[in-house]
């Protein structure tokens, strides 16, 4: 696969920790050449180009591109992986955490993708992934939120897969199961009985453990392969079996 990935540029947004970091790190060991998006360096600097961004936000986005651009004169892939999390019921969200997660998660792919898109036409072999979930395909409890927004960027995928196909842009997403990132952790950390709940989302996936980000980040190095020429519009679960397997207790 390295050979598939030399000289290539790719930018990775949310690339401080987590599925992003270990994307990365992935296209990094590759052999491409590798700017990583996000609010703060995290663990990038050895594997990849720091670039400040908020993909929440507009002219952060734009000024991060710009950056990309006066380095690069083209982008070959573009790994959408920055996103939030929410807990909780349609009862419990408030208005400004559904705007908040709607505009990173979902407005925040739209408008990376829009701004690197010249940088992508530049390319003979463009390739978007983005990040999505288990939660656009299987109905989770206290996810309301979080599931409606990797619902839309599912979606979001497909008709952006639609639209730059006779661009020779391909645009793919993965749906990865509950994985053993940071922000699990932290979410495990504020259960009363963080022990019990590891257990808990590691039951609900058949193969019983959690998703390593390292094996979404193969996922999205299959879909991101130039020698993938003609997988474009596929949603890839990555979810020990959640969603497809139903096995008896």
């Amino acid at each position: 696969m390295k050979s598939d990935f030399t000289g290539l540029n790719a930018i990775v947004t949310g690339a401080g920790s987590g599925i992003g970091l270990a994307v990365a790190k992935s296209l990094n060991s590759a052999g491409a050449i590798v700017f990583g998006f996000d609010i703060a360096p995290g663990e990038m600097e050895s594997v990849a180009t720091y670039i400040e961004c908020d993909v929440g936000n507009s002219q952060s986005v734009s000024r991060a591109i710009a950056k990309v651009q006066s380095e690069v004169s083209m982008i070959d892939i573009l790994a959408n992986n920055a996103g939030i999390g929410a807990v909780g019921t349609v009862a419990d969200a408030k208005d400004d955490e559904w705007s908040r997660v709607m505009n990173i998660n979902v407005a925040g792919i739209g408008r990376v993708t829009a701004a690197a898109l010249p940088l992508l036409r530049a390319s003979k072999s463009a390739a978007i992934v983005n990040t999505c979930s288990i939660a656009a395909t299987v109905g989770l409890p206290k996810r309301a939120v979080y599931s409606a927004s990797k619902g839309a960027v599912m979606s979001l995928t497909l008709a952006m897969a639609a639209d730059f196909v006779k661009e020779g842009i391909r645009v793919n997403c993965v749906n990865p199961g509950t994985a053993d990132t940071p922000w699990v952790s932290r979410l495990l950390s504020a259960a009363s009985d963080p022990d019990a709940e590891r257990r808990a989302l590691e039951d609900r996936q058949p193969m019983g453990r959690l998703v390593s980000a390292d094996e979404v980040a193969r996922a999205i190095l299959y879909l991101a392969n130039p020698q993938q020429s003609s997988t474009t519009g596929t949603v890839l679960a990555v979810d020990g079996g959640m969603n497809g397997l139903r096995l008896p207790k």
